[in-house]
């Protein structure tokens, strides 16, 4: 079954997630919602079947809902602050403590909420995928022990890398397929090029949040999971 289950969060978010990505591009103008709430539909996916045959607890349920609304606002706290956001950080925060699927849902509904703040648009579901995948990945390196909160500043560093190289180019690519309407060499090095200083001040922003919370916000976390004995890994 464990095989199994890693086989169908593979599917999903390697796979049917960006489809639904690439489709949201032939939608056409105010479809990002039904994109979004696809997206949102796929990503429970992973989460149920990590429950196998028991349902999920209310408090499981709510826990996950009140980290994904203080990720949101870890970036709406800071909206004028231009390219500032502790989201990132907080949610790979998340995905350390509470594991890979949890951090996934995390990310995705907090990009989600937080633009309604930000504005919703057709790069909503692009945004929830990439945050999403940042919980995920998190969540998938603490597994190996890479990520953890005994090993802060490596962790840190390694969240602000994860931002760096793949989460922020993965919403430059939504910026691309958004933005421009001939896809060639100038104009793929031309979006890629000016997201680098906004990736590395969102870099930098989640290395300063992680090295900050990292290690009070898993303890808590971790109380909580082990107390009530809630998504276990």
């Amino acid at each position: 079954m464990k095989k199994g289950k890693r086989v169908i969060e593979i599917l999903v978010i390697v796979l049917l997630i960006p489809a639904v990505l690439m489709l949201s591009l032939k939608l056409g103008d105010r479809q990002y919602y039904l994109s979004s709430l696809a997206v949102m539909i796929l990503m429970m996916v992973p989460f149920f079947v990590h429950f196998e045959y028991r349902a999920p607890s209310a408090r499981e349920l709510v826990t996950l809902a009140v980290m994904a609304a203080i990720c949101a606002m870890g970036r709406i706290a800071f909206v004028m602050v231009p390219y500032f956001s502790a989201m990132t950080g907080l949610i790979m925060i998340s995905g350390i403590a509470l594991g890979p699927e949890a951090g996934f849902i995390i990310g995705a509904i907090g990009a989600f909420a937080s633009n309604f703040i930000y504005g919703q648009g057709p790069w909503t579901p692009w945004q929830m995928f990439a945050y999403g995948l940042a919980g995920c990945l998190a969540g998938l390196l603490a597994k190996k022990m890479i990520m953890t909160p005994d090993k802060r500043v490596q962790t840190s560093v390694i969240g602000g890398l994860l931002v760096l190289c793949l989460i922020g180019p993965l919403l430059d690519t939504a910026a691309l397929f958004l933005s421009m309407t001939e896809l060639n060499g100038a104009s793929i090095s031309t979006i890629y090029v000016a997201g680098l200083p906004v990736n590395a001040i969102h870099g930098a922003c989640t290395i300063a949040t992680m090295l900050l919370l990292l290690k009070p916000v898993s303890e808590k976390l971790d109380r909580v999971r082990t107390k009530y004995g809630m998504l276990d890994q």
